[in-house]
């Protein structure tokens, strides 16, 4: 059996796609310019070259077989596929040199990630980036559907099926208030932490996935008094002992003085966060996001 791909008609394809979103043949044709025999003739031929009917005629029109709906399903992608490469070439000729759809989390976004971005835009001032703060699990989610290029996630965070490449670490701290009764530690274990209240992070994001597991591996339950998104926002609350919350170092620093704070080693083998890049795959990537990803793991 020959290795080489099936040869479709551009033309052919975006027909069916047209008439399997009209449902209807005539306006189908209306809509692609074409006499409505020769949308006919080309959905014949391509049913004949796949071997099965991709439509179900009726007297109200036209309905997909479970075949057509598979091919719909891929033709959607190639002509979303078509339509970006397009939109790049576009960009090419104006001067510009690709784009970018990037996902991280909180931590990587606001600590990492923010001289790295700035010196691969001086390497490349023509490309452009659309940024998002996402959880790890839907940072996940959208690289694996094709709705980010490349995403930045805790190494914990299951990534079904992608490409994955070292990035950073990040050592988590205890943060408490100056007058907490753990502020007089150096250093504290998970298990004596859980003592006391803990003001958390978002119920979906990596970091209170990764607590609420070692706190199960302890048999033990975090006592949650408030929950909130914002690092900032967390040590405001710490700060007024509403709880101990668990973050990045690197990030919680500036806070510590001017909110009369401290931080506590964590004695923890797993305080030491591993964050990685995801993609799809990296052989698929355009050449900017190749760029991009290598510029990330130097």
């Amino acid at each position: 059996m020959s290795g080489s791909p099936p040869r479709y008609d551009l033309v052919s394809l975006n027909v069916f796609r047209v008439v399997a979103q009209e449902r209807n043949v005539t306006r189908a044709a209306r809509l692609c310019h074409l006499a409505v025999s020769a949308v006919s003739k080309r959905i014949s031929e391509l049913e004949d070259q796949v071997g099965v009917p991709l439509f179900i005629r009726h007297a109200r029109g036209m309905g997909l077989t479970p075949a057509g709906e598979t091919m719909l399903h891929y033709v959607e992608r190639v002509h979303d596929d078509l339509r970006h490469m397009q939109l790049e070439l576009n960009e090419h000729g104006s001067g510009a040199t690709g784009h970018i759809r990037l996902q991280a989390i909180t931590s990587a976004l606001t600590n990492h990630l923010t001289p790295d971005l700035a010196s691969f835009m001086g390497l490349y001032p023509r490309v452009d980036f659309d940024i998002e703060e996402r959880v790890g699990g839907s940072i996940v989610q959208a690289v694996a559907e094709g709705r980010a290029d490349v995403g930045i996630v805790a190494a914990d965070t299951a990534a079904l099926d992608l490409e994955t490449f070292a990035y950073r670490r990040e050592r988590l701290v205890v943060i408490a208030a100056a007058d907490h009764p753990l502020a007089g530690h150096k250093r504290v274990s998970f298990a004596a932490t859980l003592d006391h209240e803990f003001i958390g992070p978002h119920v979906e994001s990596s970091m209170n996935v990764l607590l609420s597991r070692q706190a199960a591996l302890l048999e033990r339950s975090i006592r949650q008094r408030v929950r909130i998104s914002s690092f900032e926002a967390m040590c405001r609350l710490a700060a007024i002992r509403l709880g101990l919350c668990v973050l990045p170092e690197s990030i919680v620093r500036p806070y510590l003085k001017p909110m009369k704070l401290v931080a506590l080693e964590l004695d923890e083998a797993w305080a030491s966060r591993a964050i990685v890049v995801v993609v799809r795959r990296y052989s698929a990537l355009s050449p900017v996001a190749k760029a991009f990803v290598g510029h990330l793991r130097s």
